[in-house]
């Protein structure tokens, strides 16, 4: 029992954290995405990818309907986030000593995780 409550914790956690950033992007605008894209010679369209990474995924994450397949969008997100932002933060410390990449890394990690244990038994769609 405590397996499965540990898994429903990590999918609220991550799905729940991660929602509030894709409610800002609704709510903000992708602008600053679609320019990293074009910065690296990709398509600007691409952007609109970070609402199913971040607020679709998050969601049904969440509710666990196919969880493994929701934390490995979520990683890939948190990839691309990782390659957009040219690893900025990856040898830095923020004003606390805090890792420059210390969420995305939490992100990434716990989506892995996710991804690899499943969605336990507190899942609409067990996997």
């Amino acid at each position: 029992m405590s397996e499965n409550i540990g898994k429903l914790l990590l999918r609220i956690m991550l799905g729940g954290m991660l929602l509030f950033h894709g409610i800002y992007k609704l709510q903000h605008g992708i602008g600053a995405i679609k320019g990293m894209l074009t910065a690296h010679g990709l398509p600007s369209l691409l952007a609109y990818g970070v609402f199913v990474g971040e607020i679709l995924a998050p969601i049904l994450l969440i509710l666990g309907f196919h969880s493994r397949v929701w934390a490995g969008i979520i990683a890939l997100n948190m990839l691309m986030a990782i390659y957009l932002t040219n690893f900025k933060g990856m040898t830095s410390l923020g004003a606390y000593g805090t890792w420059g990449m210390e969420s995305v890394a939490f992100y990434l990690t716990t989506a892995l995780a996710i991804t690899l244990l499943g969605s336990g038994k507190y899942a609409i769609r067990r996997d």
